[in-house]
Formats: C-alpha cells, sequence, structure tokens
C-alpha cells in the first residue's frame, strides 16, 4: 500500500461522507493528475453510479465501506498512470457514451475536428458510403453515423480486441448505419470504392514525448504515407480522403498527397489552433485510377 493511500485508508477509518472522500481524492491525486478535481469526480461518481452534479447533493450522505474501498482503489490506479477512462470503461466522444477498454485508445478531443470536417462533406440526406480507418472503439464511425443516418459508414481495424469494443458500442448506441471489419487498412476492403476516406492512424514522431502510444516509426509518417499511397483505388471520383495527423506534421502530409495526385488539399486547425486535419479529394482523368 502506498503512502498516499495509507493516509486516505487512516482518515476513512471514521466514517467518509461524499463530499470528504471527493475531497481527499483530489488530494491524493494533486501531483499524479492535471485534472485532480475532475479525476476524482469521475471516479468517486462512477462507483456511485451518479452523474458529476449527484455528488453535490449527496455532499453529506455516508459512503458505504465497499464504496470508499472500490474508490481508494480506483485512486491508487490512477496514480500509478492508468487513464480514468480504463478505470470506469467509459468516455464520452462527439456526445456519445462510449465504452472503453485497454484494448483501444481513449479517443481524444481533438479528433472531435475530424469529425467536423468529415461532415463537411457529407449532405445530411445524402446516401454516402463511409470508411473509417483504424477505428479503435468506433468513435469516429459512429460519431459520423449518428450525424448522417443516410451514410453507409465502416470502421475498419487490425485488433480483434478493438473491434469487440467498436460493435458493443455501436450495438448500446443502436446505430445499424455503422458496421465494422477486421482488417489492416485497405486491405480489410478490397475491391470496394468510398466516397469518404477518414483516418486517425500512429502519427507521433518517435521522440515526441507525447503520446507514445501513437507513436509510428521513425518520423511518425509510415501509417500516414501508406494510407495516402494506397488510398485511390478505393476513393470513387471526387472522393476526400481526410487524416488526422500531428501539430507539426501538415507540410509533409500535403506534399504526399500532392504527389499521389490528390488536389483541394487544406489543412485544419483543432481546438488549441494547431494544425490537425488535412484533407485531399481525388478527381484524377477519366482513365486513371492507380
Amino acid at each position: 500500500m502506498s503512502a498516499s493511500q495509507t493516509g486516505i485508508a487512516r482518515r476513512s477509518a471514521q466514517p467518509a461522507t461524499v463530499e470528504s472522500g471527493l475531497a481527499q481524492g483530489v488530494r491524493s491525486l494533486i501531483a499524479h493528475s492535471d485534472s485532480p478535481q475532475l479525476d476524482a469526480e469521475v471516479l468517486l461518481s462512477s462507483v456511485l453510479g451518479v452523474g458529476r452534479s449527484g455528488l453535490i447533493a449527496r455532499g453529506s450522505e455516508l459512503l458505504a465501506d465497499p464504496e470508499l474501498a472500490l474508490y481508494r482503489n480506483l485512486l491508487e490506479e490512477r496514480r500509478r498512470g492508468m487513464p480514468v477512462a480504463y478505470l470506469t470503461g467509459r468516455r464520452e466522444f462527439w456526445s456519445l457514451p462510449l465504452k472503453v477498454t485497454p484494448a483501444v485508445l481513449v479517443p481524444r478531443p481533438e479528433t472531435e475536428r475530424l469529425v467536423e470536417v468529415a461532415l463537411e462533406h457529407i449532405p445530411i440526406s445524402a446516401e454516402r458510403a463511409v470508411l473509417d480507418l483504424g477505428t479503435g472503439s468506433g468513435a469516429v464511425a459512429l460519431a459520423i453515423g449518428s450525424e448522417r443516418a443516410h451514410a453507409r459508414v465502416l470502421g475498419v481495424d487490425v485488433s480483434p480486441g478493438a473491434l469487440s469494443v467498436a460493435r458493443d458500442n455501436a450495438r448500446a448506441l443502436a446505430l445499424p448505419n455503422v458496421t465494422f471489419r477486421l482488417g489492416s487498412w485497405f486491405d480489410a476492403v478490397p475491391g470496394e470504392v468510398f466516397d469518404l476516406v477518414v483516418a486517425n492512424p500512429p502519427y507521433i514522431a518517435e521522440r515526441d514525448p507525447a503520446l507514445a502510444a501513437l507513436a509510428a516509426e521513425p518520423a511518425g509518417l509510415d501509417a500516414l504515407a501508406a494510407i495516402i499511397e494506397a488510398a485511390p483505388p478505393h476513393l470513387s471520383r471526387g472522393g476526400w480522403l481526410l487524416l488526422e495527423h500531428g501539430s507539426t506534421q501538415q507540410h509533409a502530409v500535403a506534399q504526399l498527397l500532392e504527389r499521389r495526385g490528390f488536389a483541394g488539399i487544406a489543412c485544419h486547425l483543432d481546438y488549441s489552433g494547431l494544425p490537425r486535419v488535412t484533407r485531399g479529394v481525388y478527381s484524377p482523368p477519366l482513365k486513371e485510377r492507380t
């Protein structure tokens, strides 16, 4: 048992209320999290089965011993670096409650920008074929499907564990227009053509200290380059390829798109004002589709 956990255990020798338990949790996470208040609230809300706002209304209520024990265990795991979403098994993305497990990466807020740009290219009532490469939890595919009921959205991933999570999310959200398939990038869709392809692949350079789980050797462009190279035969004439990338990679991505024959290349900023999503349209001469 760690020193911080021991401290909580000592204080909890006396009955703990929701309010005092939350305060203890915040103090225990200060040195281990950039958002100790939020983390403690989410973890305690998960234990009690209430929303974060419900913690205020129940502030004077006593925590039962099993609740307090579970809360302490979650705090200890958070101090060890486990993401809150993995501890609760849930993450909200595009206002959709998603199941997440260690089999998938936790959906990031920046990726909602990819969804926004994608929706700009899909008229509300239009029937469009959309492909989400490396779908993970299904966050992007499900967000698009939730906003465009007439679109046929397919998410692919090389991980069976990830697809299990994605399919659970699709069932829970009742989105029959979103389906999933096992495979690596375009290998999962041989001979198929789409109006829009979106991807949030590994793109962090190997020396980038942030988000090491997304690293792709050696400059973070390997997966992006592979997708761009293989995309044209899978795009309808005038189809769009949208790529989420690192905040310093927009020029390299634009060059790769241009060399492969894409036009209309533009980069979109994320909510922090950083380059995040680059798009290109594929409109080759009528006889050229390679």
